[in-house]
């Protein structure tokens, strides 16, 4: 029975956010392939996981049998995210650009699962778990673009997700999510249009084929 974690991290609820209509797409897919499976939902904007604290971080570097109470408490915390990590098939988040990076409750939970000498070091505990990431975004940050230099979500995440958890990152990326409520965006509408489109097909595409994978 394969089992998907599923992240979302949108302040915007439901179809309002550009980022939630692709992994539910994603995820919808990913269901019909694997109707006996497990889907662990988070949804880091209605139920945030806590920033870590002084404990939370020491407490990985230190012998558990001389944890603090506090220390014992927080890591506890981190435990369990990190077994939601390494016992998943697939992970798929949605990670839509804020301020030219990544939401502060996205970047919460991977300050709590990123563990050196457990999921990051020599031997990541999580290596090569498939890993779908929905980088939407108000406009575009592509190659040869005005604002290329501004990516900081595919380029952090790789970084983070891929360099060091060791996990296999792919990413769909809807963009000019803003044009619809921009004026000054408008004529870029269609451009959006498409970009959406594109980011839904892509999404039940990579679901199914990457249940195709997991079960051959």
């Amino acid at each position: 029975m394969a089992t998907l974690l599923h992240i979302d991290s949108s302040l915007f609820p439901g179809e309002a956010s550009s980022s939630r209509a692709v992994t539910d797409a994603f995820r919808r897919t990913w269901q019909e392939q694997h109707p006996g499976g497990a889907v662990i939902y988070r949804d880091l904007a209605v139920d945030p996981v806590p920033h870590i604290t002084a404990d939370a971080h020491t407490a990985g570097f230190a012998d558990p049998a001389s944890h603090t109470p506090g220390q014992a408490a927080a890591f506890a915390e981190r435990v369990r995210l990190i077994e939601e990590l390494e016992q998943a098939d697939a992970v798929l988040i949605g990670a839509p650009m804020y301020n030219y990076t990544i939401p502060s409750t996205l970047k919460a939970w991977l300050d709590n699962v990123i563990l050196f000498g457990r999921t990051a070091g020599e031997t990541p505990s999580a290596k090569g778990t498939p890993v779908t990431v929905v980088a939407s975004r108000g406009g575009s940050y592509a190659p040869g673009t005005p604002r290329e230099s501004y990516e900081y979500v595919q380029n952090y995440l790789t970084a983070v997700l891929a360099d060091a958890l060791a996990l296999d990152v792919d990413f769909i990326v809807p963009e000019l999510t803003m044009a619809p409520q921009n004026p000054a965006m408008s004529e870029l509408v269609p451009l959006f249009e498409a970009s959406r489109e594109r980011a839904l097909q892509d999404a039940a595409t990579k679901a199914k084929a990457l249940a195709e994978r997991l079960a051959a």
